[in-house]
């Protein structure tokens, strides 16, 4: 662990090799897990005000979801999290060939709105945490992101590179 400005930064970011290989794991950060993707009061404010143009983008089982529940729910910790359709994918998951993709980011891609998607999702595998003493940015190791650790690995790419342009984009 490190500390910069008062954050503390796992040695993970340079020591594991990580490339995303959505041909392999299919998505399943989208679809797998105990709750969904942790938000801020500030994406939960501008997922209400975008969400109806993600709506095409969605499957009709999250579009249910969002209009009976909204677009944010808690997890275990009553933490902020995104909306999960039958307990397993998030609410805003597109399906296409087979690959869980975010709808956010679809509707994002096609300039229908500036917002990407949730910090939480832009910066996975890391998660940012907030301490008494400031920040923690954290790698999640998680077992769906084994093809990610294979293909790093292959193309000798360390977690902070793969990152990079996600990491200048939240904190320039």
């Amino acid at each position: 662990m490190k500390v910069v400005d008062h954050c503390l930064v796992t040695d993970d970011l340079s020591e594991v090799l990580f490339v995303c290989d959505l041909e392999k794991c299919k998505g399943a950060c989208c679809v797998e897990g105990e709750s969904g993707a942790p938000l801020t009061d500030e994406e939960i404010s501008v997922l209400e005000d975008i969400v109806h143009y993600v709506k095409p983008y969605m499957t009709e089982q999250g579009i249910r979801e969002i209009e009976q529940n909204g677009v944010f729910d808690y997890d275990v910790t009553g933490s902020y999290a995104t909306p999960l359709v039958n307990g397993c994918e998030c609410a805003f998951t597109n399906f296409t060939d087979g690959i869980a993709w975010c709808a956010i980011e679809k509707a994002w891609a096609d300039g229908k709105i500036s917002f990407q998607k949730p910090v939480s999702c832009h910066l996975y595998p890391i998660r940012l945490s907030s301490l008494r003493s400031g920040d923690a940015i954290n790698y999640h190791k998680w077992n769906i992101c084994k093809p990610a650790l294979k293909k790093g690995k292959m193309l000798d790419i360390p977690l902070y590179k793969f990152l990079k342009e996600k990491f200048i984009a939240e904190f320039e």
